[in-house]
């Protein structure tokens, strides 16, 4: 009976088209479900997230797990993921994303997963890191160790959505680094972020995780703007 009562004056709507999810669906409504568009990067070793770094930093591995347009059902969810506190999603999409991934041989050679991380005073004013529970759900489903205290940003500035590539780069090189000890030495970090766009910011966070001995970085994000 409470169950009902909750349900009727608090009705679950899918995170992806807000409409009314039913009684065996959770998160995402099944038409959301079957319409999200996959990149199928994962299979592709000459993707569009790779060529996007050719030349500039050495990648073992890059892939995004959906497309992201404007308008469309992932900008729903990322928006309601990164600004609206519904964690739930990236736990979803990182278990459903991890299936894939399971399926190549570099994800045995990953040593840690490393997100972009947030400067402190960000966190505080959002209260969490939009990657973390996407992250989490990689590191369970993987098995591999999850690691937020290696890369830091270690200055504050404003959202980066609306500068050109040219000025989010110069922003970007200067806001990241890394703490790491003899330990940390010779490992394959995975970075991840929610959405590459430019690739500014995820280029800077793989140069500084490059400053550790013999380190290797790959890629992986939720999300690739596509224009």
């Amino acid at each position: 009976m409470l169950k009902y009562l909750i349900n009727l004056f608090f009705p679950k709507l899918c995170l992806g088209c807000n409409s009314l999810l039913l009684s065996n669906e959770q998160t995402i409504c099944s038409a959301c479900n079957h319409s999200l568009p996959h990149t199928n990067h994962h299979l592709l070793k000459n993707n569009e997230t790779t060529t996007k770094f050719y030349g500039i930093i050495p990648l073992e591995f890059s892939a995004a797990m959906l497309y992201f347009h404007k308008k469309g059902i992932v900008q729903n969810l990322i928006h309601n993921l990164k600004y609206k506190n519904h964690q739930e999603i990236g736990t979803l999409l990182g278990r459903w994303y991890a299936k894939d991934l399971e399926a190549i041989s570099k994800v045995k050679m990953f040593s840690e997963i490393i997100p972009v991380p947030l400067h402190k005073k960000r966190l505080e004013e959002r209260g969490y890191n939009q990657v973390t529970t996407f992250c989490e759900a990689l590191s369970n489903e993987l098995q591999i160790p999850y690691n937020t205290t290696l890369l830091l940003r270690n200055r504050y500035s404003k959202t980066q959505t609306k500068k050109d590539k040219e000025n989010r780069k110069e922003i970007s090189n200067a806001l990241f680094d890394v703490t790491y000890t003899d330990a940390d030495h010779n490992k394959h970090f995975l970075l991840v972020d929610d959405v590459m766009t430019t690739g500014a910011t995820l280029e800077a966070c793989a140069k500084a995780l490059l400053k550790i001995p013999n380190s290797k970085v790959s890629i992986v994000t939720i999300a690739y703007t596509q224009s």
